[in-house]
Formats: structure tokens, sequence, C-alpha cells
């Protein structure tokens, strides 16, 4: 199903629409605030953006010094090309220690390897502790955002669904109340567990360390109490020097959250006595589109969400209208290079209006790249004949100044003489919310000559 249609269903809850809407435009305002508040913002984007392309130009020097490293303070490390092996990797680990139940804090790769449901397949429970991930996954659904992923979710919902899954009493959404009773059965369950698996936001190539961010904890709470911790980052989430994380964490919970830092930045570097570490690096399609020149710098991504935020496509479809593990702006870049056929519409999902590219930490020309994609699938993919006979009337009139002149002219007096109605109906959703701007009589190329003969 296209992204169209499954945004036409999200949008038939009008209310909920707007209520997403306005959410996730508190939190680029909150971004706003908290960039305009930091001197040299912008040549901290810079900065970033040009590690990451050293990096991608270096990448596969960096990964042999990362493991290298690694290695040297006793961490295990494990190459993985596409999803199916990552999981079978994990699922070893787990196996060797005899490992039957598992926290998991978030992970956008997991999730892109749809790992719960291979490992509950072998008999293995996996819980996902963030909170967010965690209401997803009692509800069966996946994330709808990479940072906030029940955004979709009103909190009258969750308490509905920790009714039922908790058996939590009614309390009309109040969140204090619902988080301390996921506190309370979350605790257990990291008590409980024999193995823990983390995402990585960042792998520092010269200390061989990881550093895992979160606003919770809970990566925290499983990696130490758990006799094992199992790490699972793609290739792209490289950085040459621990120094160089002084750019990135600036920028990463401000873009995100509008937070000057996230309230828990792990660093592992070593296991603790008796227990052991384990890194999988993962490919799955990273390589290939490292390899597509316009398409390289999507990898420089730290997964902030800033794009989305912004993005009125998204703000108004709703993450599970991408049909993908990353939604948005950047996951329409990424995703047609994995499945093309599938993920087709995605890059049409935009105004390309910017911006996307604009508030992105490390200063991806996403906009750009989304259209580079429209001009591939058009090539490459059948348009719809509706949308097809559409641009093509309308390049026809953009390209005949008597038609372009005659359209407009016809325009103009519908606008302005027509009754309301016909105007403000079904068929103008911008209407419902708007008033269209004034029509003159003339347009501005009448307008123009008529001054330019009264000026001389």
């Amino acid at each position: 199903m296209s992204h169209s249609k499954k945004a036409a269903i999200f949008n038939k809850d009008e209310a909920k629409v707007n209520w997403h809407d306005k959410a996730l435009w508190y939190v680029r305002e909150k971004r706003d605030n908290a960039a305009h508040g930091v001197k040299g913002w912008e040549y901290l984007r810079d900065t970033a953006s040009k590690i990451k392309g050293n990096v991608l130009s270096n990448l596969d020097n960096y990964l042999i010094e990362f493991e290298a490293n690694a290695i040297k303070n006793n961490i295990k490390v494990h190459w993985a090309s596409n999803a199916e092996e990552h999981n079978k990797i994990v699922h070893k680990i787990l196996e060797e220690h005899n490992a039957k139940n598992v926290v998991k804090s978030k992970s956008m790769l997991t999730e892109e390897c749809h790992l719960n449901p291979f490992l509950e397949a072998k008999g293995i429970e996996v819980v996902d502790t963030d909170l967010g991930e965690y209401i997803v996954q009692i509800a069966e659904e996946t994330p709808s955002h990479i940072v906030l992923p029940a955004i979709h979710k009103t909190k009258e919902e969750v308490d509905e669904l920790f009714q039922e899954h908790l058996g939590t009493n009614p309390s009309n959404g109040n969140p204090e109340y619902l988080t301390n009773e996921a506190r309370k059965h979350l605790l257990n369950k990291f008590i409980e567990a024999d193995g823990a698996i983390t995402g990585v936001n960042f792998a520092i190539a010269e200390t061989g360390g990881i550093v895992v961010c979160t606003n919770e904890g809970n990566a925290d709470m499983g990696a130490h109490l758990a006799p094992v911790h199992i790490a699972c980052m793609g290739i792209e989430k490289i950085i040459p020097k621990e120094a160089d994380l002084g750019v990135f964490l600036r920028l990463l919970a401000r873009s995100a959250t509008g937070q000057p830092i996230t309230t828990y930045s792990s660093h592992f570097n070593k296991p603790a006595e008796g227990t052991e570490i384990h890194i999988v690096i993962v490919d799955n399609g990273r390589t290939e589109q490292l390899s597509r020149e316009d398409f390289r710098s999507s990898l420089h991504c730290i997964r902030c969400g800033a794009c989305m935020n912004t993005c009125p496509i998204y703000r108004r479809s709703g993450g599970h209208s991408y049909d993908a593990t990353i939604p948005g702006p950047i996951g329409s870049i990424l995703s047609p290079g994995k499945d093309l056929k599938k993920h087709s519409s995605l890059p049409f999902a935009s105004t390309l209006c910017g911006s996307c590219s604009n508030v992105c930490p490390v200063k991806i020309n996403i906009h750009e790249q989304l259209y580079k994609w429209r001009q591939i699938i058009v090539k490459e993919e059948s348009q719809p004949v509706v949308k097809k006979s559409i641009l093509k009337i309308t390049g026809k009139v953009l390209g005949n100044r008597t038609l372009y002149n005659l359209v407009g002219k016809s325009a103009r007096f519908m606008l302005k003489y027509a009754p309301r109605f016909m105007v403000y109906s079904k068929l103008n959703t911008w209407g419902k919310a708007r008033e269209l701007p004034e029509v003159k009589n003339e347009n501005f190329d009448t307008w123009y000559k008529i001054n330019r003969k009264n000026n001389g």
C-alpha cells in the first residue's frame, strides 16, 4: 500500500491528526530554542558533517581500528552482512549463555532486522524497556518515530493498554501514575534478565568503546545487571576520536528533544569482571548506499528525528504511513535504496520545502536527495495514470503562454466570483483551515506591462 493510502487511513481521525501535528511542532520549537542558545551552532553542524564525511571516506580503516581496540578491551566483536546474520549471531550468543529473558533498550537497528520476533520464535522473551518502545510492543505495533516511538498514542490510549496488559487502574491517562506502574513492572524484568541488548549511538575507533544515549537509564540498568551485554550497531555509527563526542552530544539531544544533553550518555569500554560485552557490527545495505554518490551522505544521520518533527507531511500522515523502520524524510531516502518497488511512493511524500535539511544537525541535503530519488523512480517504476495525466496537462499549460494566460484568467474569475460553496468544498482541503489569498484583477505580467508603460 502506498504512503498516500496509509496516510488517508491515519487522517480519518482529524482530531488526532491535529494533536499529532501540534505535539511534533512543539518538539520542533524546543529544538529551535535549544539551538539558538548555543553560540557557534552552525559551526558545530559544519564540524559534525565534516567528521561524518571523513568517516565515510575512510570507513574500512576506522572499522578495523575500532575492532582492534575493542578486542584489546576484552570486548568480543562480530560482523554481520545482513539482518539474517545479525539475528543468528545475537541468538547464538544468548544461547551460549542459556539466556531466556532479555531486556532491550531502544535500537532502530534491531527493529530494522526484526530481531524481537526472531528471538521470540526461538523461545526467548524480549522486553523493550524504553517506555515508548514498551508501549508499542504491548500494543503489537511498530514504532512510528525513531525518538518518540509512541507519539501516535494519546495518554488515554496508553491508559487502556496498561489496564489490559498490566492490570492498572483507570487513571484518565495520568502520565505520572502510568509511568510509575511501568517502572514497577519493568524493574522485575531487569532483575530477572539473563541478557541485555542495546543499540549504539556512537562507536569510537580510537578507543574501541561505545556510547549509548538514553533519557530513562534503561540501557544502563540492563547492561549492568545482566551477565551478557550485546550491543548492535550499523557500520556508520563510527566516529574517529573520543574528542569528537563533544560535537555530536551537543547536537543530538538539542536536535531530538530540545534538551541540552541526554540524561544518560553511557560509555561502555570493557566488560566488568564476570560479564561479557559483545558488539555486532552490521552492514545490511549500508555499503550499497555508500556506493551511491548522490545518497551516501544519508549515512551521516545520527537518528535525532528532527527532520520528522519539522516535516509537514510526516506530522499529518503519521510514522506508520511510511511502512518502514525509519520513517519521515530521512527514511524516504534510505528505504528506496533497500526496496525501490515497495518504497517508491516515499520520496513523493514531501513538499521539498527544505525544512528537513535546515534542521538536520549533520547537514544532510535531505530535500535534494528526495528530488533525486524522484527522478530515478519515474524512470524505473510505473506511475499512476491520474498522476501522469495531471503532470502532462500541467506541462502543456506551463509550456504554452496563451494557454497559461487563459487558465490564469479563468482561475482568477472563478476564485473571485464563484459562490463560496464551490471554492470551499471537500475538494479544497486547503480551505478547511484557512482562507485563500485575495484575488487581484490582473496577474503580475499584466501589472508589470502597465506600470512599465506608465513609468516610461
